[in-house]
């Protein structure tokens, strides 16, 4: 880049007016002369900061700077990305005074307004890649702002914001628009950490929800008012707080908070929060007050303590690749792997969420020829099937994944057995006869007990029960259903993607017993 534009020369182009000097042709401007954009939508180092200073030192600027003056202001700001480049241009003119540093070659934009230059930038670092969902939604909050002041609104409604944006060139949908303000107005306050460091929007649309679940719960069946969950909610969202956020860990906390508030089991609070979020009615008839050893109350968030009833993270559950960049493709909601231990593959049920869904992720439809056909790939898809059925009905601390042998996962225990004297006659039925399929596709009750026995917690009441092979004491802690109301109590009432998981299930069932049967592979040893 040649940079010896005489000084005299550069000082009488620079101190014209910019609608002057507007033209497709570079011009020479003196580096200091040129401002950062302060709102740049960027908040972080952008990652390609190293590549960019290696290139702008070995040869030169790619490109022009786009800059612009505000009226009746002296230097020039970017216009249209180039924030880094400009900062790097700075740095190694003052490391080394190399006057090839001191003038940069710009194209001159005419002033229009504050959120022109604003969505300029956004749109720039939107094609280049690489801005956190946070980032973006604060750009897109800060051009709320300026766009009401410059239309001469007091406020401006998601939808005429929509509107001006896309006027502005920049495409972006209602439902967008309202994760994003919820990301800026009710999370960054509470989560900031974990937003910085790459939060994504299928992480903050299912927090949006089950904070809605939740309240919706609260609001209905405790007693206590609107301002105490509020406390609830944002002291659990800063307790856990961090860099390797974990949405279920908070669902947790949630679900114990409000089984000591309804004095109910936290396995009813979590089939009530599933109904909920999948828009279902449950019906929680009158019990008599639980004793304390039924039920002991959990710690409250008020007492300062940060023991939560939960399984804390091991570190296997922090925020994934696909969480930490702005992607309009979102990765499925599948549950937490962190007791997992070496959990078979589970990339193979790929979801895709429509823009602005309030619903959780559904399977696609598997033709046969994307089905895998290895017995390591199928456990791994079994497991993932079989833990979103149980994450969708109040079951996800059962479901354990199982690596190298049986059929991906096994069934820790039984649900718990104060459920049924805590949920409806419908409710109930549709939970433990899902868990009965679930027990038939792990084989549970075939299984070698010493391959089985291994697996199952010392305290499991299943484990009991199939030790000292006591069917009674299996069928006492488990409502056991006449078979023949598998349909109407269970298959009539599924939701149409628990149908498809269940169905899918199934399958890979019958496939890995196929194989194992046509490789003379013993499936538990």
């Amino acid at each position: 880049m040649a940079g010896k534009t005489p000084t005299a020369s550069m000082n009488s182009l620079v101190s014209q007016p910019a609608e002057a000097i507007i033209s497709s042709t570079p011009q020479m401007i003196d580096i200091s002369r040129i401002q950062p954009y302060e709102h740049n939508p960027r908040h972080g180092r952008n990652p390609e900061y190293d590549r960019i200073r290696d290139s702008i030192r070995n040869t030169g600027l790619d490109q022009p700077l786009v800059v612009t003056q505000r009226p009746d202001a002296t230097d020039y700001i970017v216009h249209a990305g180039g924030n880094t480049r400009l900062i790097i241009l700075k740095e190694l003119f003052t490391e080394t005074g190399d006057p090839r540093y001191a003038a940069v070659p710009c194209l001159l934009k005419p002033w229009c307004c504050e959120s022109d230059v604003l969505l300029a930038h956004l749109r720039e670092n939107d094609l280049r890649g690489g801005l956190t969902f946070i980032d973006k939604a604060r750009a897109v909050c800060d051009a709320q702002k300026l766009l009401a002041e410059e239309l001469g609104l007091d406020v401006i409604s998601q939808r005429r914001l929509e509107t001006e944006l896309r006027r502005a060139g920049y495409r972006i949908t209602q439902a967008r628009i309202s994760q994003m303000e919820y990301t800026v107005h009710r999370l960054l306050p509470n989560i900031p950490i974990a937003l910085e460091n790459g939060l994504g929007r299928p992480h903050v649309e299912r927090i949006r929800r089950l904070e809605r679940a939740a309240y919706s719960i609260w609001r209905d069946r405790c007693s206590e008012s609107a301002e105490d969950f509020e406390e609830v909610f944002t002291t659990l969202c800063r307790r856990y707080d961090g860099p390797d956020w974990d949405t279920d860990v908070l669902r947790s906390a949630l679900e114990s908070e409000i089984a000591a508030a309804l004095d109910v089991s936290i396995h009813t609070v979590r089939v009530m929060l599933d109904a909920e979020m999948a828009g279902r009615e449950l019906v929680i008839p009158e019990t008599e007050e639980r004793t304390e050893e039924e039920s002991p109350e959990p710690e409250s968030v008020t007492d300062g303590s940060s023991d939560v009833d939960v399984d804390q993270d091991d570190g296997s559950s922090c925020i994934s690749s696909s969480d930490r960049t702005s992607t309009d493709e979102s990765p499925p909601e599948l549950p937490d792997q962190s007791n997992a231990g070496n959990a078979p593959d589970s990339d193979l049920l790929d979801d895709d969420v429509d823009e602005g869904s309030e619903t959780d992720t559904e399977l696609p439809s598997l033709p046969n020829d994307t089905v895998p056909g290895d017995l390591k790939s199928l456990r791994g898809r079994a497991w993932t099937l079989a833990a979103r059925l149980a994450q969708r009905n109040g079951m996800a601390d059962l479901v354990e994944a199982v690596s190298g042998k049986g059929l991906g996962f096994i069934l820790r225990d039984v649900p718990d057995p104060t459920l049924a004297d805590q949920l409806d006659e419908d409710s109930l039925s549709q939970l433990t006869m899902l868990w009965w399929q679930l027990a038939a596709c792990a084989e549970m009750t075939f299984a070698p007990l010493e391959a089985m026995l291994p697996l199952l917690p010392d305290e499991s009441i299943l484990r009991r029960a199939l030790e000292t092979e006591d069917a009674d004491l299996l069928f006492s802690s488990i409502w056991t259903l006449d078979p023949g109301h598998t349909g109407y109590r269970l298959w009539r009432p599924l939701e149409d993607r628990d149908w498809r998981d269940l169905l899918a299930l199934m399958d890979t069932y019958r496939r890995i017993r196929r194989i194992a049967a046509d490789t003379g592979v013993s499936v538990w040893e």
